[in-house]
């Protein structure tokens, strides 16, 4: 085999020293989000590359494959189902920050359904004078005809959320509104809602958001009253991740309170509030808390005939990490206790869940075998799990789409790397239907009887976007430094010269237990492959791809076998000959900013061209800036003198030399990213700015942790990615 000469001579150790925090401080002016001195930078930068990239005729040609993309109307239109009717949120070039529409479900299943407006949001954003971006909604059943409707300005996380009347297409006069903030918020009846949102400060001065910035207090807002009038249900304390509550909906239609107490991203605990509405007003009375005798590492799915659901990330009695198990929850409810655990499914070692979806007859589960999906139908027998595996498409990815506890029907959605998105739909009761059932469909107008089958078949479908006919998808498997077997998928064109001259795209996450599953991507397939490009997916240790322990393998101080892993695959490609080091590139957002910027400083020899996108940079200060104090459980704590000190052995922003040779970075973030902070992105450019290394940086103004506020703006920031990817691979 020829011996492949890198790009650059890698000069780093490991064990050299990162440099001083005193030697960065003049960068800190930079965290100031809205400050002008900072965004004058900012505007400097965007003008910088924006000229350069826009200058460029392969631009303007990519910008018209992906805005063709964005505002296609051949799209899939994914809805939730309620009481015969679908609800759908679309956006093209008509309706570019979306509209809320509405159809019959026998309207949908046609090509051309009967759509009716329920909710303009570009008409609402010129009316306000807001750029607001639909978050979703939060609907008061089993009437269906309240919701809270959840807005953010520019795409930010903090929201407001205002009281909707969907059958009168406006919003509730003097109805519920909440002021922006991070939170949430549930119905527990029409006069009451549980509430948990930035309360200001309380009556002790303190403020009532943890350190990460989330909602530290729940309470109970009863109608007519103000806010600040809310009872208080419960509380956490400043260093959670954060606090709140959720409601529980019986099958009798009864609904109780869970306490959520989140002390880290990873542990929580959960506490069963009773309460008791009395009197004309409906005034709560507030019973003793009741402990959930649950280890910490799980996540409650919710109840199923009686069944509460939990799903497992560490071992529990008998049952190991990954399961899915129940347990009776008026049997808790009656004494406080748990005796008897089921198990629903247990994935197994090289296998997840991917997600869950529980509809009025059954459970279905969506399961992962070495990064390959498929499904299962659960059902509740009165004392045991029964299960039935439904068929789907091998080799892509199956995820359980809308699913609603008080309906029937369910909507499920299959793709793969050359594969569109399908979507499909069953329902889950049993093939006979009841006259319970035609009832029911035939007062919510829509005759059920004549389309619900109880197979899932195949209802809508993306166009092909690319000619997939002459590519190919490939499983390979690395080992890592530590002999790990690591999988990865390579999408090529089919008879590419193994010459090592491809111009190849590495991509990867590697945290908070993710996983990166095969999909369709019309804008990745029209603009990188069908040009030659080769696209690479890791499945790197710190995602989910085989459940709690692939995650929990590269936390904290254990986390360098993440980047090992993504090493070897860069490694594997470049001795596959399938690329080298002139032609590789690596792209990578939030977390998976942190992953390519470690690759940046750890091994800039292998690569010629870094995405680095709504990044984690700073791993010294990211706990201090937004939603950073959440993310403690993920990465360590920068004072803890053992995780500080392996913090900042990999933190990018501390480990640029002046020395060295890097490839050329373009840095993406967001002004209006209230998650991770866009000074990490800032600080980086400055400090490759101080040392002379080329980067190139574009800052949105709006678009959230998405780095796009619509499908205009993601468009134009896919097409300018892959201009720069192109300048520097092809």
């Amino acid at each position: 085999m020829k011996e492949i000469t890198p790009v650059y001579q890698f000069t780093r150790s490991l064990s050299m020293s990162p440099t001083p925090e005193s030697e960065l401080q003049s960068h800190l002016y930079l965290e100031e989000v809205m400050g002008e001195r900072a965004l004058e930078k900012v505007r400097s930068w965007n003008a910088r590359s924006l000229n350069r990239l826009e200058s460029n005729s392969l631009f303007t040609q990519l910008h018209e494959h992906a805005i063709a993309i964005a505002n296609s109307k051949h799209k899939i239109p994914y809805v939730s189902y309620r009481d015969g009717m679908v609800h759908n949120f679309w956006q093209d070039a008509d309706h570019v920050r979306g509209v809320w529409r509405c159809a019959t479900l026998e309207s949908y299943l046609t090509e051309n359904p009967d759509w009716t407006t329920v909710l303009d949001i570009d008409a609402l954003a010129d009316a306000e004078g807001k750029n607001w971006v639909y978050q979703g909604n939060t609907v008061l059943s089993p009437e269906n005809t309240r919701c809270m409707v959840c807005l953010s300005d520019g795409g930010k996380d903090a929201s407001v959320y205002r009281e909707f009347d969907i059958s009168a297409r406006a919003f509730v006069e003097n109805g519920f509104v909440t002021a922006e903030s991070k939170g949430s918020v549930s119905w527990l009846d029409q006069d009451h809602l549980i509430v948990g949102v930035d309360f200001g400060v309380d009556e002790n001065g303190s403020s009532t958001l943890t350190d990460s910035g989330y909602p530290m207090v729940a309470k109970l807002w009863r109608r007519g009253s103000s806010i600040d009038q809310a009872i208080e249900l419960g509380r956490g304390v400043k260093s959670d991740v954060s606090f709140n509550a959720r409601v529980v909906e019986m099958a009798d239609g009864d609904r109780q309170i869970l306490l959520v107490r989140s002390s880290s991203f990873y542990d929580r605990s959960y506490h069963w509030l009773p309460l008791e509405l009395a009197g004309e007003k409906k005034d709560a009375m507030l019973l003793q808390q009741v402990p959930l005798p649950l280890p910490q590492q799980i996540g409650i799915v919710g109840l199923f005939k009686g069944q509460m659901l939990v799903r497992l990330n560490e071992p529990w009695r008998e049952f190991t990490s990954g399961d899915l198990v129940s347990f009776s929850w008026q049997r808790f409810m009656d004494s406080a206790d748990i005796t008897t655990v089921h198990l629903l499914c247990s994935p197994g070692a090289r296998a997840s869940i991917n997600n869950v979806g529980i509809t009025r007859s059954s459970v279905l589960v969506s399961i992962f075998e070495n990064v390959a999906g498929g499904a299962t139908r659960f059902d509740w027998s009165g004392d045991s799990w029964q299960s039935e595996k439904l068929e789907f498409p091998a080799l892509g990815s199956v995820s359980i789409g809308s699913t609603n506890h008080r309906e029937d029907i369910a909507f499920l959605s299959t793709d793969s790397f050359l594969t569109p998105n399908t979507l499909w739909m069953c329902d889950t009761a049993h093939p006979d239907l009841t006259r319970t059932d035609l009832t029911r469909a035939d007062q919510a107008g829509t005759d059920q009887a004549r389309f619900a089958t109880p197979e899932p078949r195949p209802i809508k479908s993306l166009p092909e976007w690319f000619d997939s006919s002459v590519m190919v998808a490939e499983q390979f498997e690395v080992a890592s430094a530590d002999g790990t077997m690591v999988p990865y998928f390579v999408v090529r064109q089919q008879g590419i010269a193994m010459d090592s001259t491809n111009p190849t795209l590495l991509y990867g996450y590697g945290g908070f237990q993710v996983p990166l599953n095969p999909s369709y991507s019309a804008m990745r397939g029209k603009l990188w492959i069908e040009r030659g490009g080769v696209y690479v997916h890791a499945n790197i240790r710190g995602g989910g791809e085989f459940g709690p322990e692939w995650h929990q393998a590269g936390l904290k101080t254990k986390r360098q076998c993440i980047y090992d892993d993504f090493i070897a695959i860069a490694q594997d490609l470049i001795s596959k000959r399938i690329t080298s080091p002139q032609h590789l590139g690596i792209e990578g957002g939030s977390n998976g900013g942190l992953l390519v910027g470690v690759m940046l400083t750890q091994r800039p020899d292998l690569f010629s061209a870094v995405v680095c996108a709504v990044p984690l940079l700073d791993m010294m200060r990211y706990h201090l800036l937004l939603a950073g104090a959440s993310w403690v459980g993920e990465y360590g704590h920068p004072d803890d003198p053992t995780e500080g000190a392996f913090l900042q052995s990999i933190s990018p922003y501390h480990n640029v030399l002046a020395d060295e040779r890097y490839p050329e970075v373009f840095f993406v973030t967001s002004t209006k990213d209230d998650r991770v902070h866009p000074g990490h992105a800032r600080k980086m450019a400055a400090r490759f700015e101080d040392l002379g290394h080329e980067f190139l940086y574009y800052e949105n103004i709006d678009g959230g942790h998405s780095a796009a506020a619509n499908l205009q703006e993601t468009a134009r920031r896919v097409a300018l990615q892959h201009t720069f990817l192109f300048e520097k691979l092809a």
